[in-house]
């Protein structure tokens, strides 16, 4: 929910974790968060779920929780407010560019392995991004 609004008119932003990863379970947490900005899933001022219910959640340590809110909170990504919650930051992030590098092999890994398992080539996965990027250009006009 936002600090502007009530409580019914937003749902709060759920975290979701995949043991088989091998991405410690902070930065899929972290991750998560700049996923969520980055899609509009998550927009500044809509807060986050305590650290207590996330632990609850995800059958998790809460430390890991408030490792991952706190790098987060120093990244000036999240501001959190004592007695109020933890909040999106209301201001512009520019990423790291070795964290932006590392963020898009995890997912260029990740998307080639779930292909692969699909029974899909990377000759197909590439194929079918040049088409999408044919589309967006295509758009774009």
């Amino acid at each position: 929910m936002r600090r502007d609004e009530t409580p019914a008119k937003t749902q709060i932003f759920q975290f979701k974790l995949d043991s088989a990863s091998g991405v410690p379970v902070y930065r899929q947490l972290m991750d998560q968060v700049r996923t969520g900005l980055a899609s509009g899933t998550l927009a500044p001022g809509d807060q986050l779920p305590t650290v207590r219910q996330v632990a609850v959640d995800l059958a998790i340590n809460p430390n890991t929780v408030l490792r991952a809110y706190r790098e987060l909170e120093i990244r000036g990504t999240l501001d959190s407010q004592q007695g109020t919650g933890t909040f999106v930051a209301d201001r512009k992030i520019k990423p790291d560019e070795g964290e932006r590098r590392r963020l898009l092999e995890q997912f260029v890994n990740d998307v080639v392995s779930r292909a692969g398992a699909g029974g899909f080539t990377l000759r197909e996965l590439a194929d079918e991004l040049n088409d999408r990027i044919t589309e967006s250009d295509e758009r774009r006009k």
